[in-house]
């Protein structure tokens, strides 16, 4: 059995803006920061044991996976499969930008929102083409994986064999954990959840800190773990 921890990247500048991040490298913002150290206590504070970190190669899950590696003692691998969608030429662009250069896309992807492409860019089918070929490949153990809305969504369509637009109904905040377990892997993919979208640690943990006095805060290593 598999069990797959999805976390969304801390928010970013252009996530508080409205921006189109697509694949494209933004950095978390100071708040994005604050947020990806309160996950990693959260995980820590679990005491669980964790097999292996990976994240998407972008520098928002990087960033993200940091803390998260020093909290668990586990090197973060950087897989590219779970990068986000490729937004190709609506990267960079704010929604009324978007409508002005590129009319009728909003409602080609409302009419369908699973094939229709960015323009230069992917559809979240393929987006979750790459993520099937992740979930399959994974061993036997309880995996963090850092990684972007879109991709913790169709996660989600994948293995709970989600209708419609049904994938579309889940609120992934940012830093929000989901947690996934693998059923069989062959020939369909299947799975429940336990979690989706929890974002606890951001409601109630360390409210007497700001988010810029809480991305200082450096964990000990855990019992029989060196550092991270």
């Amino acid at each position: 059995m598999t069990e797959v921890w999805l976390i969304r990247h801390g928010e970013t500048v252009w996530n508080a803006e409205g921006r189109f991040q697509g694949q494209l490298d933004v950095p978390l913002s100071p708040k994005g920061v604050g947020q990806a150290f309160r996950v990693a206590e959260r995980i820590r504070a679990t005491s669980m044991k964790f097999d292996a970190l990976y994240s998407s190669d972008l520098a928002r899950s990087k960033e993200t996976a940091r803390p998260i590696s020093q909290a668990v003692g586990l090197e973060a691998h950087l897989d590219t499969r779970i990068r986000e969608i490729d937004a190709g030429d609506l990267q960079g662009l704010l929604r009324p930008e978007i409508e002005a250069r590129f009319p009728g896309f909003f409602s080609a992807v409302n009419r369908d929102p699973w094939t229709t492409k960015r323009p230069g860019g992917e559809s979240m089918a393929d987006v979750a083409a790459r993520m099937r070929d992740f979930l399959v490949s994974l061993p036997e153990g309880r995996m963090l994986v850092v990684t972007h809305g879109g991709v913790v969504r169709a996660g989600l369509k994948l293995l709970l064999g989600l209708e419609g637009q049904a994938w579309r109904r889940f609120h992934i905040q940012n830093t929000s954990i989901t947690r996934l377990v693998i059923e069989a892997r062959e020939p369909v993919l299947e799975g429940h959840a336990i979690t989706v979208g929890d974002v606890a640690h951001l409601e109630a943990w360390a409210d007497w800190l700001s988010d810029e006095e809480v991305s200082f805060r450096q964990f000990p290593s855990p019992p029989g773990r060196g550092p991270g």
